[in-house]
């Protein structure tokens, strides 16, 4: 067959999962699966055993794809509408299912033929070679790829672009001196991107019983609650991947989000895969380090936070209830490894006054989208009509926090914990200072970072959470 156009130029092939696009749609699809129809999640073995390419298809035929968001290469794109110009014959040519591939040509409107995944062919390496020998004819095409399975295609091809090459198509292309088109590489600053390291901070939260059983001058004490914090954050990290994982096609359409390591494509999914299991493995190994008692609030906190990701988020109420609970979970934790006292007070105070900060997130989210009427923000559980009633009911849980809090500093046993109680008095309005203040501002929309992270970096809560801390100090005197 003549491969040739009008234009006398052979047809340019060009593969999409991590060429075209900075991602792979096999685990973007078994992600939005997981979101999306989780209960079929039991069906993939069964399908895997009829084929990758029987897996593909089906996962394919299960979610809602949108192909307008993806991180499309740019670069690629540009040099894809320059051959298009010029009048050359593009073939959008990938492994990818036929409902994922249709869709990303008709969104961008490049390309003249799609050859792509069956459920009887995956098209695939020397598949996809010989499909497209058989249209084009030997050097009758040329190729854009990006990794080892592309090796068999390059060979074939008249003449091959490499994008972004794997190891394997990285050697390839400067033994046969192939043009080569590359990505950045991530950074440092990308993976602390991914670890979330500022929300670590959260995590200081562990302290508090330490703190207040005054062992903070005890150096196995410390030494415990770095141990927990490290633990913890370990896990927070590997949750915050799977709930990146989770909300991909989300954090896409969002101004600031879509910057994320893995919503942009800077890393790849296999990669997050591959980091979530060091870091549960690390923190798995500092928790055996603790007591048992540890492990045990660990793994109720991986199993709260994972459902979390995967469902209660987008449950009106329910997420809150749950992100409040995660709180306390890290006090409780703190107190464990530390084999500090906690007591009811502390636990009740705490779910009232992380309740009020989790609905400062709610609220913030509120304001910053328009919404119509009757519909709810995306994957949550919350109308743009919900505005007012979130923020009346986080400022009463805050004022309910400061009031659990006045009720401990009043109770008879407080004398006995410390020998200056009055010294305690001021936390209360303190306490009223902070929440309060945090909620003037989301309604200023001058909150745009998380409260907890946004309290604890910002200087006038430093000074008065200092000074509250210094007063609980020489209470213990």
């Amino acid at each position: 067959m003549d491969a040739r156009t009008e234009a006398g130029a052979v047809p340019l092939a060009v593969d999409l999962d991590g060429t075209l696009i900075a991602t792979d749609l096999l685990w973007e699809g078994l992600f939005l699966l997981l979101r999306q129809k989780p209960h079929c999640l039991f069906l993939l073995p069964f399908w895997l055993a009829g084929g990758k390419a029987r897996l593909k298809c089906e996962i394919a035929s299960r979610v809602a794809f949108d192909a307008t968001a993806l991180p499309y290469r740019q670069e690629v794109l540009e040099r894809l509408r320059a051959e298009k110009a010029s009048g050359r014959k593009l073939i959008l040519a990938t492994a990818s299912p036929r409902l994922f591939a249709e869709a990303i040509a008709r969104h961008l409107g490049l390309f003249d033929a799609v050859m792509c995944t069956d459920p009887g062919s995956n098209l695939s390496s020397i598949r996809k070679r010989d499909a497209l020998l058989a249209e084009y004819g030997d050097a009758g095409f040329d190729y854009v790829g990006n990794s080892k399975d592309d090796l068999a295609v390059f060979d074939a091809a008249r003449a091959s672009i490499v994008v972004a090459p794997d190891r394997h198509a990285a050697r390839w292309q400067r033994e046969h001196g192939a043009d080569l088109i590359e990505a950045s590489k991530p950074t440092l600053k990308t993976l602390l991107k991914m670890l979330r390291v500022h929300q670590w901070l959260k995590n200081s939260l562990i302290a508090v019983p330490l703190i207040l059983s005054h062992q903070y001058l005890e150096g196995p004490a410390i030494i415990a609650f770095l141990l927990a914090f490290v633990s913890f954050s370990a896990a927070a990290s590997a949750i915050y991947i799977l709930n990146d994982f989770m909300d991909l096609a989300l954090d896409r359409r969002h101004p600031t989000k879509r910057n994320r390591p893995f919503a942009s494509g800077a890393l790849s999914i296999p990669f997050g895969l591959g980091a979530m299991v060091l870091l549960l493995g690390v923190s798995f190994s500092v928790a055996l380090l603790l007591p048992p008692l540890f492990m045990l609030v660990l793994v109720g906190y991986l199993v709260a936070t994972t459902a979390y990701s995967l469902s209660l988020k987008r449950m009106l109420l329910i997420d809150v209830l749950t992100l409040a609970g995660l709180y306390a979970m890290r006090i409780l934790a703190g107190g464990v490894a530390t084999q500090s006292e906690w007591s009811f007070w502390l636990l009740a105070f705490s779910i009232f006054f992380f309740l009020s900060l989790a609905l400062v997130k709610r609220y913030v989210e509120l304001r910053g989208t328009e919404l119509p009427a009757g519909e709810r923000i995306a994957g949550r559980g919350y109308r743009a009509e919900d505005q007012e009633m979130i923020g009346m009911a986080g400022m009463a849980a805050a004022f309910t926090s400061a009031l659990v809090l006045a009720l401990f500093i009043d109770a008879a046993s407080l004398s006995d914990e410390y020998t200056r109680p009055w010294l305690i008095w001021p936390l209360a309005p303190i306490v009223l200072y902070i929440t309060m203040r945090v909620w003037i501002l989301a309604r200023r929309d001058e909150m745009h970072d998380d409260p907890i992270v946004f309290i604890i970096r910002d200087w006038r809560s430093q000074l008065v959470a200092a000074f509250g801390a210094l007063l609980l100090i020489g209470s213990g005197l």
